[in-house]
């Protein structure tokens, strides 16, 4: 069975309502990225970065996975799927998807200031306080900006093997995410989903644009590639 491994960005969480971190100006909700997504804010003023992420945390419970989520489920029928997500919430997860790597980390997951290791599930607000068996104040399970990316080198890894690439979403300006595209085998046919494409098909070898949202945007993918599987067999 092939492998079809899908990078997914903000784009495809956008069309269930989960607002997008960073505004047109930069800020994340009205803030410096600095404030809320680094070590250093969170040592400056824990307070302010808890509530950040308690907010996020929340509007996770009233949004429900969306149709470009449950296509990528319906691959699963005919490849092996792997997601590599740089979004922080559940959604493929509730759709179904078996096979999900978070990037970037997990809304639902806290981990202790100690050990970084220590991590576990997490659905109410995090507060000053809270804290681990060893008494260290938990935060939250994201990579913050001059953190590392520990799930990078297991991203890499799926990547390299990759049959097929899919891109839904992202803007292919964050890195290390963006990276990826690079590891691929260079006769690995790539597909481009996102409405407002920042790159072009001669960019790539073998890369086919789809210029739509997440969920129409992978109606289309499942019909190229069931399709192309058929005539294959």
């Amino acid at each position: 069975m092939k492998k079809v491994v899908v990078l997914t960005g903000a784009g495809i969480s956008a069309e269930s309502g989960i607002k997008t971190f960073r505004d047109a100006d930069g800020l994340w909700e009205g803030h410096d990225v600095m404030e809320v997504a680094s070590p250093g804010g969170f040592a400056k003023n824990p307070v302010l970065v808890l509530d950040f992420y308690n907010q996020r945390r929340r509007q996770l419970f009233e949004v429900l996975p969306n149709k470009a989520h449950y296509n990528l489920v319906a691959l699963e029928e005919h490849f092996e799927v792997h997601i590599i997500t740089q979004n922080v919430d559940d959604l493929h997860e509730r759709a179904g998807s078996k096979n999900v790597l978070h990037l970037h980390g997990e809304l639902l997951k806290v981990r202790s200031t100690r050990n970084s290791n220590d991590i576990m599930e997490w659905k109410m607000d995090l507060n000053l306080g809270d804290v681990c068996q060893r008494n260290s104040q938990l935060r939250p399970h994201i990579v913050w900006f001059g953190e590392e990316v520990p799930m990078l080198e297991k991203a890499i890894e799926l990547t390299e093997k990759a049959d097929i690439l899919v891109i839904i979403g992202t803007s292919m300006q964050v890195y290390p995410a963006a990276s990826l595209v690079h590891y691929v085998e260079s006769n690995t046919p790539i597909y481009f989903i996102d409405p407002n494409p920042q790159i072009s098909e001669n960019q790539f070898r073998n890369l086919t644009i789809i210029n739509e949202l997440a969920s129409s945007g992978t109606n289309i993918l499942n019909d190229i590639l069931i399709k192309n599987k058929r005539a294959t067999m």
